[in-house]
């Protein structure tokens, strides 16, 4: 079975920078997009990233563009998401997810989830 382990949350001051890393595990992923999701309290799951694992196709949510990078390391079976200028609003859970197909920025088509790492923005 394919597993995704989250890892690099934490607590920064607005402006800082984090780097999250999602590794996958159990599976062949040729044929996997992963993307990047995150819940704050009381909002819905909210899109954040993705990137086909093939061609480097990448979709990103305007909330988050220019900011945030999504990149990948085939041979580490390893997808990373780099936060630059943080903001109090990136608050949130941020989870990893592979999906079957293409790049997609809805998460009922998604197959395969990680526990979630918290990430903390302070002002």
């Amino acid at each position: 079975q394919v597993q995704l382990v989250e890892s690099g949350g934490g607590l920064v001051q607005a402006g800082g920078s984090l780097r999250l890393s999602c590794i996958v595990s159990g599976g062949t992923f040729s044929r996997y997009a992963m993307g990047w999701f995150r819940q704050a309290p009381g909002k819905d799951r909210e899109f954040v990233t993705a990137i086909n694992w093939v061609g480097g196709t990448t979709m990103n949510a305007n909330s988050v563009k220019g900011r945030f990078t999504i990149s990948r390391d085939n041979a580490k079976n390893t997808v990373y998401l780099q936060m630059n200028s943080l903001k109090p609003a990136d608050t949130a859970v941020y989870y990893c997810a592979a999906r079957r197909g293409p790049t997609s920025a809805r998460f009922d088509e998604y197959h395969y989830w990680g526990q979630g790492t918290q990430v903390t923005v302070s002002s």
